[in-house]
């Protein structure tokens, strides 16, 4: 780019990947002396464009934050990189009930895109699948996200309108320490005041929130993931299951994660291997799908409880024997 319009968008280019730019060598880059290095910074100011002087030793230009979104320059890697950003969170569920938002965004991108990179995405877009649809889970509203957001960081009580599970529908009080996208959706986790317990909360079934007055202090340590996945693994379900599985706790948690189950160690049967008898506690509403998975894990484990799982364990390693010996009784078409 030689010409002076040119040179000011690389400028603008230049400050937008951050930090300050002194204009020895906003010069350089630009191929000018420093008196026109000003006049270029000039011209972006008259576009509104909020360029910073920052004065001293280490001084230069930065720029700042303003009323509105100046224009963005993108290399061909980053268009790409934003185009399946966004496609990858609308697929994922990680938007807000906006979701036009982020088609406009990502349409208004590839308006723009050199031919060459456009011809790039596609041949991405084609040869990539996606197990999350766009009728995936329900979206939280952006501004009931935002409020929810603020409260988190500025540790102020809320309260929300909330319809639980069974539908029912009432006024909730919250502290809220965190929120969480996980597995498509998003939660917010925190502590109801009034009754001093954990809670955790679906933001897409929250259909209110406003902040109330004063502040609350949020305990040192807590990582609102790790109590989001706590409270899966104990959440109440029809089964309670404690197991004693000797391997690893990294084995263990290839097919048990921190969402399913608690994983502790019992201090006993330590081998060079590393492996170690574990105690996993879990709860579920069916057994059936325990014992293959138990199977697939391939390791030494005792039933502790409940009596059940034992019954389903022995069901289906008889079945298993009889299929392996061919005596299961179904027609192999021969």
């Amino acid at each position: 780019m030689s010409r002076p319009a040119g040179r000011v968008l690389t400028l603008l280019d230049l400050l937008q990947s951050g930090g300050v730019r002194t204009v020895a060598e906003l010069a350089e880059r630009l191929g000018v002396d420093g008196r026109t290095v000003r006049r270029y910074v000039d011209q972006l100011i008259d576009l509104d464009i909020p360029v910073e002087t920052v004065r001293g030793r280490y001084g230069g230009y930065r720029l700042g934050s303003g009323y509105r979104l100046p224009p963005l320059m993108f290399s061909d890697d980053e268009a790409l990189a934003v185009l399946l950003g966004l496609l990858a969170g609308r697929r994922a569920g990680l938007t807000t009930a906006a979701e036009t938002a982020s088609e406009t965004a990502a349409a208004k991108i590839r308006r723009v895109l050199p031919a060459h990179v456009a011809r790039t995405l596609d041949t991405v877009l084609d040869s990539l699948s996606l197990t999350e649809g766009p009728g995936g889970p329900p979206r939280p509203d952006a501004e009931i996200l935002l409020t929810v957001a603020d409260a988190v960081r500025h540790h102020r009580p809320l309260s929300i309108r909330y319809t639980d599970r069974e539908g029912r529908r009432g006024e909730r009080l919250l502290h809220a320490y965190g929120i969480v996208a996980h597995a498509g959706r998003w939660y917010v986790t925190g502590t109801d005041p009034g009754i001093g317990e954990d809670r955790t909360f679906r933001l897409d079934r929250v259909t209110g929130a406003r902040p109330l007055p004063g502040s609350f202090e949020v305990p040192a340590g807590l990582d609102p993931a790790d109590r989001l996945l706590a409270g899966f693994a104990t959440a109440a379900y029809r089964h309670e299951v404690t197991l004693r599985v000797h391997g690893t706790p990294e084995h263990v948690r290839s097919r048990l994660p921190a969402s399913v189950a608690r994983v502790e160690e019992t201090g006993e049967g330590r081998n060079r291997a590393g492996g170690r008898w574990l105690r996993v506690e879990l709860r579920a509403e069916r057994l059936d799908w325990l014992p293959p998975l138990l199977a697939a894990l391939d390791r030494p484990f005792v039933v502790e409880r409940p009596d059940e799982l034992r019954h389903e364990v022995t069901a289906f390693a008889e079945r298993f024997a009889r299929r392996a010996r061919g005596d299961d009784g179904t027609d192999d078409g021969g």
